[in-house]
């Protein structure tokens, strides 16, 4: 029998490059894809790096192009509840019966570049950025947004010859690969940068902003900064549908990326808004009803985010008038610590989970995480007893907003159980 004869031993084959680990460094993606014989050069690329909001940016691009007529692929990762989340084309997941298909296709080929080296055989991300660009490929794509993995300049993705590339923001996040300094981190997201090919910069902080400058500057790319144009004042970015003021500045990004493409793309300043205003990228600052009770989804896993989390929660307390109670967990103590500070200064109550990742945080550690002046109450909970069907929640009362907030994982695990229509979770493919 075939060893991948249906999609549960695809999965468990998919797990098996996953359990591997994270190898970075493009010779095995440049390999990989002279052998799939280039799939990505058959469209035109905008490639989006960044800390936060490259996944927010890219579905914002991805939303214009098919609002000026192109059909348009979507590469982001990592998934909140099916695998095929990650590969889209006009807004269509890539199928169970796909995935299949192009794993069985792709096996062979990686385990020939295993044989020629040991560490030359594809990983998990590597897989499924093939896949995208094959199926971008064979859809027939006009164009494809394509979201950096982690990094830039060693991302599999960056075998790629983007028309604009974007670096959406820089914080520190994913320190022990990609440095301790904003400026370090600046110079990984920046290796996405082509010579000649122009790149938007968003809202960064000076030192990498400096950076991006430098590399632009070397490479002969012209360079639009979102700063530059749109100033600081929020009352001049561009609106779109998704919540937060983090998401017009992301707007900005998008919109700046759409003007830098060629004239024969015809995207038009219409086409850009009614993209940024019909855009669907779920988990971000969302708002859901399940029976009577209010809840907001964010992810927010890291320090910068925990930023933006602070701003969206006062305008919450202010609008609602009293304080929210939150369902939280996040993965590493680094951005656990930022993410309970915030939720700490405005929560009513914490619940605190537990991903299903192996780099979650114990209740024990986000216990001590949380400022010891905190009065509210402090709860380690499961995602059972706190959505234990589709159209109930448990935390705190009735007449109170529930945020889930902290790592990408724990939101797939939330909306897998509120919204089970979408299918069972693939919680241990979605880790890179």
């Amino acid at each position: 029998m075939d060893a991948l004869a249906d999609y549960p031993a695809v999965q468990d084959y998919l797990f098996s490059l996953k359990a591997k680990g994270v190898s970075f460094g493009i010779d095995r993606m440049r390999l990989f894809v002279e052998e799939l014989g280039h799939p990505e050069r058959q469209y035109p690329v905008i490639h989006i790096a960044g800390t936060n909001g490259k996944g927010s940016t890219a579905a914002m691009m991805a939303s214009i192009l098919r609002e000026s007529g192109k059909r348009t692929g979507l590469y982001t990762s990592p998934h909140l509840i099916r695998l095929g989340e990650r590969v889209q084309v006009d807004g269509e997941h890539l199928q169970e019966r796909e995935i299949v298909a192009y794993t069985r296709e792709l096996r062979p080929i990686a385990e020939a570049l295993g044989r020629r080296g040991p560490d030359l055989h594809p990983t998990f991300f590597e897989f499924m950025t093939a896949m995208a660009f094959l199926q971008f490929a064979r859809k027939g794509c006009d164009a494809a947004v394509i979201e950096v993995g982690l990094g830039g300049r060693l991302d599999a993705t960056n075998v790629v010859q983007p028309e604009v590339t974007a670096i959406t923001s820089i914080g520190l996040d994913h320190c022990e690969l990609l440095g301790h300094t904003p400026a370090l981190i600046a110079a990984e997201k920046a290796g996405i940068v082509k010579p000649g090919r122009p790149v938007v910069m968003g809202r960064l902080p000076p030192e990498a902003e400096a950076v991006v400058r430098a590399v632009a500057r070397e490479r002969g790319s012209a360079l639009r900064s979102v700063r530059e144009l749109f100033g600081e004042d929020l009352a001049g970015y561009p609106h779109t549908n998704l919540e937060g003021d983090y998401q017009r500045w992301n707007a900005a990004t998008a919109t700046l990326l759409a003007r830098e493409l060629p004239a024969s793309w015809g995207v038009t300043e219409d086409a850009v808004r009614r993209g940024l205003s019909r855009v669907q990228w779920p988990g971000r600052w969302q708002r859901v009803t399940l029976g009577s009770r209010r809840l907001i989804l964010d992810a927010s896993h890291n320090p910068e985010g925990a930023e933006v989390l602070e701003t969206n929660l006062r305008r919450l307390v202010e609008e609602e008038g009293k304080r929210p109670v939150v369902v939280t967990g996040a993965l590493g103590v680094a951005r656990a610590s930022a993410l309970l500070r915030t939720v700490a200064e405005f929560a009513a109550e914490i619940h605190l989970v537990v991903p299903q990742q192996a780099r979650a945080c114990s209740f024990a550690e986000l216990e001590s995480l949380i400022p010891p002046g905190y009065a509210g109450g402090v709860f380690r909970r499961d995602l059972a007893s706190l959505f234990p069907d589709p159209e109930t929640c448990r935390a705190g009362r009735g007449d109170e907003v529930v945020v889930v907030t902290g790592s990408i994982y724990l939101l797939g695990e939330v909306m897998t159980r509120i919204s089970p229509g979408r299918g069972p979770g693939e919680g241990r493919l979605q880790d890179f």
